[in-house]
């Protein structure tokens, strides 16, 4: 099960006072949504009205084509499926209220009133409205509404209503309710609501539109939960104020979707809800139900069943990031790089200031030594001491080629610190005799003998000179096993390990941007288009790399799209599967990410003896696996169910 949901903001073009003519728009709305497989329908605060009809809300006139406009929308909802939040003006027993009023095929399910009344600056509500707080009634009587041909029983009415669809539940509050001290949707949340939503009529000026995304982003992250906001379009009356019809769908913090600067028109906007995401964060974030614990006596809550429709099978508007590590606009991506580097740097800067140690550091000429030794340059640099005190050690051996060797030597020679080169060929040959390996087979021990050489030998130069080791793996390779044991796995304090492969280049990339290291551009450029490898394999004819990592554990791409997805989120195989094949669904077929997925499991459970005793590392995103953080597993537990439910696919 996907646990995907769809919802859209639908902004019509109202005609204010013209209830009969808003209905045509609003029934369009909502039959298009219908086609679009939309479960939740939500429109703009007083849609059947106009939100600016001021004094006319006094008119009889337009209260009783309200509640006729309700009838003529809950008969055209009969051939609908998707459930329909409309705003209205309701009297109920001599005073006026601002609500929202939740139908589906046919039915009138509830009514809920907005709590909080705008009397400041250009707004007047309470001229006409009167707060939720003061309902003289919990039901309304269909007789009264004129709804007796259509439903017998009376309607729920209250601010403290959560609709339940079966599949999820949904509350709804009015534009001012977000702006409250308190808002209505955190306590509606607290009692199980998954979805909020949002019938607002918020007008713009200069500098609303960023503060309104400000508030529905960290309400949907506040309460962990989906959060629909829609507002009132540019058909409103100008008398005074200027509508745009801003809408958006945030999940967890993030804005899925949002329309277009002031769209001249009405519009639909869709987006597929995870779900997943919002139970999964609620289940493990030990907060929300504390939360619960302690207000749940402030609002009691009424369930209201609603029947909406099945969740829809294809994704069509569901954003799935390919690379959920690495922010796909240039400026946010750019901001988290340097924002990581300048957390590698105060770690590794805290270590250095406590043990007076100097980094030691083994230089490959890949991505990842590149990275840690940038932060240590720059650590070092902090610390108020010469970049001489870092030391780098390359160690050539078997697999090395003359272009990483080269870019190693030139990547220290221009950041001005020691280098070091101590070949280890010789040692490892040694070794070899001694323990009756042919040097000729290229096979696990080949492999490992010279991590572990390398390794030997920065821990014993460090101890010679007073160094501290400073780790290059990073996480990815720790979620894979692709290290060897006691060996690259091992130093004194991993500066990379929080940070993913994928954003690794993009890591050595806003540094060169940001010409922290000037003299270093033109080898780091050559260094981000070296391929990925841990040379532990002679090169090839051509004297180029012929151990590829991808190559051999799969893309780094897929890897970090499951190890995110199951880790973050705790998702099922079959729902990192459907992810995956959609966000790559240029790169990759099914087959294909189906061979790296089972290979990911078998790896990430086998290899987690290696994570269970790693060194010191900053923490840096959402996800770490470090044995004193995030990540606590046996080290004997078995992948055999997540295998194989991956190979049903």
């Amino acid at each position: 099960m996907l646990e995907l949901i769809r919802v859209a903001a639908a902004v019509p073009a109202v005609t204010v006072g013209n209830v009969r003519e808003n209905v045509g728009q609003i029934i369009a709305k909502a039959e298009e949504a219908d086609k679009k497989q939309v479960q939740l329908t939500v429109f703009p605060e007083l849609a059947l009205t106009g939100y600016t009809c001021a004094d006319l809300f006094f008119q009889k006139t337009l209260l009783e084509e309200t509640l006729q406009g309700l009838r003529q929308l809950l008969l055209a909802s009969r051939n609908l499926r998707t459930v329909l939040a409309v705003g209205l003006p309701l009297a109920v027993e001599g005073k006026l209220y601002n609500c929202a009023a939740i139908l589906q095929g046919g039915r009138l399910y509830g009514v809920v009133p907005k709590t909080y009344i705008p009397n400041y600056n250009e707004f007047y509500e309470a001229r006409w409205f009167t707060s939720g707080t003061e309902l003289p009634c919990t039901e309304l009587s269909v007789a009264r509404m004129q709804l007796e041909e259509i439903q017998a029983e009376p309607v729920p009415i209250g601010r403290d209503l959560i609709f339940d669809t079966g599949i999820f539940r949904f509350s709804a509050e009015i534009c001012e309710d977000l702006w409250a001290t308190v808002p209505q949707s955190s306590l509606l949340a607290l009692h199980g609501a998954e979805v909020l939503v949002n019938l607002s009529a918020s007008n713009e000026t200069i500098g609303k539109r960023r503060y309104r995304r400000n508030m529905v982003q960290q309400q949907s992250a506040a309460q962990m939960s989906a959060y629909v906001y829609v507002s009132a379009g540019c058909t409103e009356s100008t008398t005074d104020l200027i509508f745009s019809g801003h809408s958006m769908v945030s999940e967890g913090g993030r804005v899925l979707t949002e329309n277009a600067k002031n769209i001249d028109g009405d519009y639909l906007l869709c987006s597929d809800i995870d779900l997943g995401r919002i139970r999964a964060n609620r289940l493990k974030v030990k907060t929300y139900a504390q939360s619960t614990a302690v207000f749940s006596g402030v609002l009691p809550c009424r369930t209201v069943c609603v029947p909406c429709a099945p969740s829809p099978e294809d994704l069509a508007f569901y954003r799935v990031n390919k690379l959920p590590f690495v922010p796909s606009e240039r400026r946010d991506r750019a901001e988290r790089c340097m924002s990581i580097f300048e957390m590698q740097v105060m770690g590794l800067k805290k270590r250095m200031d406590i043990t007076h140690a100097r980094p030691v550091i083994g230089i490959s000429g890949g991505l990842d030594s590149t990275l840690a030794l940038l932060v240590s340059a720059e650590a070092a640099r902090r610390a108020g001491r010469p970049l001489t005190e870092v030391v780098g050690i390359t160690m050539p051996c078997f697999g090395t080629t003359d272009r990483t060797y080269r870019n190693a030597w030139e990547l220290m020679r221009s950041l001005g610190i020691t280098a070091v080169e101590i070949p280890i060929a010789g040692a490892v040959e040694k070794h070899f005799a001694d323990i009756g390996q042919d040097r000729y087979q290229y096979d696990l021990t080949f492999e490992n003998a010279q991590a572990r050489e390398r390794t030997q030998v920065l821990m014993d130069y460090a101890g010679k000179i007073g160094g501290l080791v400073v780790g290059t793996g990073d996480l990815s390779e720790l979620a894979l096993g692709w290290c060897t044991y006691n060996a690259d796995h091992m130093s004194m304090y991993g500066v990379n390990a929080g940070v993913p492969k994928t954003l690794v280049r993009w890591m050595i990339d806003s540094i060169m941007q940001n010409d922290i290291f000037q003299n270093s551009s033109a080898v780091l450029r050559d260094i981000l288009d070296t391929p990925i490898s841990p040379e532990l394999l002679p090169p090839d004819e051509k004297g180029e790399i012929a151990q590829q990592t991808e190559e051999i554990v799969g893309p780094y791409a897929l890897h970090d799209f499951f190890l995110y997805y199951t880790v973050r989120f705790g998702f099922t195989p079959e729902k990192v599967y459907a992810l995956a094949t959609r966000a790559f669904t240029d790169d990759f077929d099914g087959a294909t990410v189906k061979k790296w997925l089972l290979n990911f499991y078998r790896r990430f459970f086998t290899q987690q003896f290696k994570r269970s005793c790693l060194p010191d590392g900053v923490k840096i995103g959402s996800i770490c696996l470090s044995p004193r953080g995030d990540w606590r597993m046996p080290s004997d537990a078995s992948a055999a169910l997540w295998i194989a439910r991956a190979e049903q696919l």
